[in-house]
């Protein structure tokens, strides 16, 4: 599959998908804006920034659903739901001083407007915001997975910082940074909707791969975007990882399946962040099928999402979880 060829494969919109549960969107958009307030005006201004700034909630999205499919969705979920937007934006904001990052989302970034000073306490405000709203819950389990969760992106935060400019990291190491990064919000979102729901361990385990494979996914395409996107889509520049010296999985494959020229194009560009060379290396990575394979990938993990939501009854909730995966494998933006 080339870039074309994924790029022409409908799905429904994503607010189509979602529209059932719109309310329960709303409800959790209401505990963000009242968690969020402060006597401190840059927190005030911060704050409203990043999270009015046009995300997708996919967080939310996932574990409400989820949690809709053998239970009833109510304000413990939407307390959750808040509290995993949260952790997700408290790394947005810590990412972006590390990455220098000026635009996210089509519009400049916290740090470029505040300064990296502002943008890395307000992103520390609210993840001990979001510690205090577990606490309101009062569920030991909720709080375990919630702050192992939040280590682990740590973690997978600074393994990547370690792997950048290293054009030698394996497909093995990849992975392991992006389920560690990104996967693992996921997995909490499948987890903490089975322990919300009081289910059986089985049932809590086989939520949390369902989070884990979403996770997977959604890093995959954004890797794929980075070289094949439309800046004004995925609402940052294109080419930003080369940029930073971000070892991702298009760019894995492509060296592999590259000759000896182009491979050292791409290892040379990746040592220095050379993002003058993103021309030639897009042109690579399209000669070596590479997003095709990443493609693929994806694609495995929508498949391993398929079986488990094959075990589970049926209910409009599992429908509209398929169509969310079908959405992530084949978004453009």
């Amino acid at each position: 599959m080339c870039i074309r060829d994924r790029l022409s494969i409908n799905t429904l919109p994503l607010e189509k998908i979602i529209s059932p549960i719109k309310t329960h969107l709303e409800s959790v958009n209401n505990v963000i804006k009242k968690s969020l307030s402060s006597d401190i005006p840059i927190i005030n201004q911060i704050s409203s920034h990043i999270i009015s700034s046009g995300g997708k909630r996919m967080r939310p999205i996932l574990h409400l659903l989820i949690s809709g499919m053998d239970g009833e969705i109510n304000k413990v979920n939407h307390q959750i739901a808040a509290i995993i937007e949260f952790i997700h934006t408290a790394t947005l904001l810590h990412d972006d001083v590390v990455d220098q990052s000026v635009k996210r989302r089509n519009i400049k970034t916290a740090n470029a407007l505040f300064g990296n000073a502002a943008s890395i306490l307000v992103g520390d405000f609210i993840y001990s915001r979001s510690f205090q709203m577990m606490v309101e819950i009062d569920n030991m389990k909720i709080m375990n997975v919630l702050s192992n969760t939040t280590n682990a992106i740590s973690e997978g935060e600074v393994l990547q910082l370690l792997n950048s400019h290293n054009p030698d990291i394996s497909e093995e190491q990849y992975f392991k940074v992006i389920e560690f990064k990104t996967a693992k919000l996921f997995e909490a979102c499948g987890s903490l909707a089975g322990i919300s729901n009081n289910n059986s361990a089985e049932m809590i385990n086989s939520y949390s791969l369902l989070g884990l494979h979403f996770g997977i996914i959604f890093q995959l395409i954004d890797d794929i975007l980075d070289y094949s996107g439309d800046a004004r889509h995925i609402g940052k520049n294109i080419g930003d990882d080369l940029s930073e010296g971000r070892v991702t999985l298009p760019l894995i494959y492509a060296m592999k399946n590259s000759n000896v020229n182009q491979c050292k194009v791409i290892k040379d560009a990746i040592k220095v962040g050379d993002i003058s060379k993103l021309p030639d290396i897009i042109e690579i990575i399209e000669q070596t099928e590479s997003i095709s394979k990443v493609q693929i990938k994806s694609e495995e993990q929508l498949h391993n999402i398929k079986l488990i939501l094959n075990k589970m009854p049926h209910s409009d909730f599992k429908r509209i979880i398929l169509e969310l995966a079908e959405y992530c494998v084949y978004r453009n933006n």
